[in-house]
């Protein structure tokens, strides 16, 4: 190939590099030899004090370490033909090296053509550079951040440019957008370049064009389509090294390999607009030091690629490990394979699992609305048979039949759908009996809209018999026929249907009819939660406010109910009427409730401690607990506001703890109601001071009672049970909050730390002793709490969300020495971990984190994901760490999760030895 010339070289450190300038190259000697036309092969000894062995010194050429680097220098490119340690001869030290040998490795696999002639000079800057970096690897070792040894595989799934949400699904998707949005010329303007590549962040998408476009010495915001198959090239190489030479590149805009601290600042405030993280975009000045003063312990000024390169190679955080000593690599795949939905090939059988899988889920269910059904369809018959044997048969058919059988149905239905809410009575049934063995309680609410379906069809069935075929036949009947009527409606006929609309018993029947219309069609999802937009006016017709005030109409339907019981056509003795005997005992039952909520709330007043408003709309409010008050982890009150409306109450989950001296609770704005309290709270609060948290805030001062705001009067009712109360039946619970949903499980978790705190503290004598006291209360002692290990999912798309319980994340990550929580925070705004968008984020959250203790994203000890969690690997990990357990599966949040959570609920119960048990809250 050519001869080889041997170069003696010293390479310097940084410092002193600088220290004799700035510019100068880190090596000496010519590169002289004789050049043919094929090429050169080059060869040269670098020298650094960090190679050298501890106990020599780096005083004379005797003592210094060489390695020998031999390059093949041709027309358009320079390839490393090898590395290998040298002897201060030149000749092999015997032994290879380690640190020497990945050097190898490196420049080996970064050994790639230019396009255009480089010098030979600038390749031995490169090498240079990598040796330095090798040699700065072995000076930091210690140092402040713990660098994982697979990091090199951790780091490849990292800087992706395309997610695949962004829709990028290769280069003909790619091209065919180009064609759309190219001008006439052919050109491709930089303003559109995001939306042809499926990045939908422009900002983003123009930095990445620039660094694109420097690169490539393109000047100019155009590029035509060849350009843009080379920028989509590079975008899509699955080289680590590619992907963090353009990341580099779009750091570096002056593009000359180095990045300083300002260019740092730029980038950080960037990747933090696109993540929707104002705190970090705020301080992206003091993020861009800490950077600096990891990467550029020496203070030149700047860093360079393999400094970035370093960071990136950091392995994942030791916070939380996803295998533990019980996730083995053949129990995962075991599971993986058990998990692979099958197609059972026999319909019978499949139609029998499917069978067998719903009743065991669902047995609670079917067993209440088998008897609920039976109810209705045998008081109907009864009904029908009843009237298909007397006079008025002969004239009215079987329309009267049917009218009479809903009209059953009807009575029934409206006395059983009161016990549903009747939530004093059955918070003290779950609370005092074992019925919610058998009984979905949790399902209350549920129930409640059935029975209401029931209704509209007994309603349905009695009016439209009635109007439609009844009174037809009776005023089309022949005088004979009519004659055994008489002693219900008279001697003289009806002669139209005023006649009976204009009686008792029609009046009232047509005002029921259309109140329950109103009522039922504003409590409708679509009108209660503000779907539909209704034009001026009658927009006031959406929302709860309508929806709670319609369903008040409800007193006067039963007052016409019994009036209309009572004024039958073709029942005159009184034990035939028999409306108000259904309606008696669950009216008196819920009228109880009622009365015990207004004295209950206005003989037990609280007091406002505490009023905070905080990022996305949500008010806290701490309110002394009343005298007697008590209430378990997962419940929820009603609160009432006389300021907003003396009438509504709405619930809201209980945040404190049962050990707490005072009671609070998150509230979020979602509609009128919470609107106007905020508006009604925020008069008399004032931005924080001392560091306290909040937009808005305001504290009952008791040294200073001069300073005592004037809170607004706040009643509250409760408490009442929810699902989430139930968590201490089960040792292992899976509790998961979406937004503002994560407040019955901060309770939660604070009450799980205080009770193994209790249980801690207590030997088995003492244990065995309370247990064994006649006054012992199962429910109120930490003797019977079963709860050893939970995981907490809060998922979020603001980061502004975290500050609503900072304070309460940080006491339970500092009380929690045993590790019985895993506390997992989602910020859904960030983009998923590898993507090129959050890479810096990721970067400075770990840098952070290790250094004071603080994640960036959520301000507490916890670190914070990005993106949405993958739910089948959250199951999938709990169910290898605690095999053979039932595990207790809380969740409160949009419905938009529900599905996927009970679904994953029931397929790991069912293929694995783990039974998941799925709870939802609903209000």
């Amino acid at each position: 190939m050519g001869t080889d010339d041997i170069v003696e070289a010293e390479l310097t450190s940084p410092s002193t590099s600088s220290s004799a300038g700035g510019d100068r190259i880190p090596y000496s000697g010519p590169l002289s030899g004789p050049l043919n036309k094929r090429g050169v092969r080059k060869s040269a000894r670098f020298n650094d004090s960090a190679l050298t062995s501890p106990g020599r010194s780096s005083n004379g050429d005797d003592d210094l370490a060489y390695v020998e680097i031999t390059l093949d220098v041709r027309d358009d490119s320079v390839a490393v033909h090898s590395v290998k340690p040298a002897g201060n001869n030149g000749g092999s030290t015997g032994e290879e090296d380690p640190d020497v040998m990945l050097l190898a490795k490196t420049l080996e696999k970064r050994s790639v053509g230019s396009n255009m002639m480089r010098s030979a000079s600038s390749k031995f800057r490169q090498v240079s550079q990598e040796l330095r970096r090798l040699a700065s690897g072995n000076r930091r070792t210690g140092a402040r951040i713990d660098r994982s040894k697979s990091a090199t595989a951790h780091a490849l799934k990292g800087l992706k440019f395309i997610s695949k949400t962004d829709g990028g699904a290769g280069w003909s998707a790619v091209e065919k957008r180009f064609d759309e949005l190219a001008s006439s010329a052919g050109l491709l303007h930089k303003s559109k370049f995001g939306q042809c590549i499926g990045m939908k962040e422009s900002a983003f998408a123009n930095e990445l064009f620039d660094a694109l476009a420097r690169r490539r010495n393109i000047h100019g915001d155009t590029i035509s389509k060849a350009e843009l198959r080379e920028f989509w090239d590079q975008i899509t190489d699955q080289s680590f090294d590619s992907r963090l030479q353009t990341f580099f590149d779009m750091v570096d805009k002056n593009a000359d390999g180095r990045i300083t601290e300002e260019e740092v600042k730029e980038i950080i405030a960037l990747s933090a607009s696109e993540n929707k993280l104002k705190n970090v975009q705020e301080q992206a000045e003091e993020y861009a030091r800490l950077i600096m003063e990891e990467l550029d312990p020496n203070g030149v000024g700047y860093i360079e690629i393999y400094n970035l390169e370093m960071l990136l190679l950091e392995g994942p955080g030791k916070s939380v490990q996803l295998s533990t000593t019980t996730n083995s690599k053949n129990l995962s795949q075991m599971l993986s394979q058990n998990l692979r939905p099958t197609q059972e090939p026999n319909p019978l059988r499949r139609w029998y699992q499917n069978t067998k899988y719903f009743m065991e889920d669902n047995w609670k269910r079917v067993w209440v609305m088998a008897v609920w059904l039976s109810i209705c369809i045998a008081l109907f018959t009864w009904k029908f048979m009843q009237y298909r044997h007397r006079a008025v048969f002969h004239v009215m058919g079987y329309c009267v039949c049917v009218a009479k059988g809903g009209a059953e149905t009807l009575k029934f239905n409206m006395a059983l759908i009161l016990l549903p809410v009747c939530r004093n009575t059955i918070t003290w049934i779950r609370n005092k009996t074992r019925l919610g063995h058998v009984l979905p309680f949790d399902d209350n609410l549920n129930f409640h809209k059935v029975i209401a379906v029931g209704i509209t069809i007994g309603v349905g069935l009695h009016a439209i018999s009635h109007l439609t075929c009844d009174f037809p036949r009776l005023l089309h009947a022949s005088d004979e026929a009519y004659e055994p009527m008489k002693q219900f409606f008279g001697d003289k006929r009806p002669d139209n249907y005023w006649w009976f609309v204009k009686g008792t018993e029609g009046w009232t029947g047509v005002v029921i009819v259309v109140l329950m219309a109103i009522a039922f069609t504003l409590a409708t999802p679509w009108f209660r939660r503000g779907r539909i937009k209704l034009p001026g006016p009658l927009n006031r017709l959406t929302g709860f406010n309508a929806f709670w005030y319609s369903h008040h109409l409800f007193v006067i339907v039963y007052i016409l109910l019994i009036i209309h019981g009572i004024f039958l056509y073709l029942s005159h003795k009184w034990y035939n009427k028999t409306t108000w005997m259904y309606l008696a005992i669950p009216m008196i039952l819920y009228a109880g409730e009622r009365l015990k909520r207004a004295l209950r709330s206005s003989v037990r007043p609280v007091k406002i401690l505490k009023v905070a408003v905080y990022p996305g709309n949500v008010l806290t409010l701490h309110m002394s607990k009343p005298q007697g008050f008590r209430y378990r982890s997962g419940q929820y009150i009603f609160v009432n506001c006389a300021a907003v409306s003396p009438f509504q109450w709405h619930p809201f989950s209980i945040t404190s703890a049962p050990q707490d001296d005072y009671v609070s609770v998150h509230i979020r704005t979602l509609g009128d109601w919470t609107r106007e309290l905020k508006n009604v709270f925020s008069k008399v609060c004032e931005p924080p001071s001392d560091g306290k948290s909040g937009l808005l805030r305001a504290d009952y001062d008791r040294d200073s009672r001069s300073s005592i705001p004037n809170f607004p009067r706040i009643l509250i009712d409760g408490p009442y049970g929810a699902p989430a109360q139930d968590y201490k039946q089960y040792e292992v619970v899976l509790l998961v909050g979406l937004g503002i949903g994560a407040t019955p499980f901060i309770s939660i978790i604070k009450d799980i730390i205080n009770n193994i705190g209790q249980l801690n503290s207590l030997s088995p004598d003492d244990l065995e002793s309370a247990q064994q006291n006649p006054n012992y209360n199962p429910n109120r002692s930490s003797a019977t709490f079963n709860t050893r290990r939970a995981y907490f999912y809060w998922v979020t798309r603001e980061q502004g969300s975290f500050e609503w319980f900072r304070g309460v994340m940080d006491d339970v990550a500092e009380a929690d020495k045993n590790r019985v929580i895993e506390l997992h925070n989602y910020c859904t705004s960030v983009y998923e971990e590898g993507d090129v968008r959050s890479a810096l984020i990721a970067m400075l959250q770990q840098l952070n984190h290790a250094k004071h203790g603080v994640d960036v994203v959520s301000g507490t000890r916890v670190k914070t994901h990005f993106a949405r969690p993958n739910w089948r690997s959250v199951y999938k990990r709990i169910a290898l760490n605690h095999r053979d357990k039932r595990i207790g599966v809380f969740y409160c949040g949009a419905p938009v999760l529900t599905k996927e959570l009970r679904h994953l609920a029931q397929d790991f119960s069912r293929k694995t030895t783990t039974k998941f048990e799925f709870h939802k809250e609903n209000f």
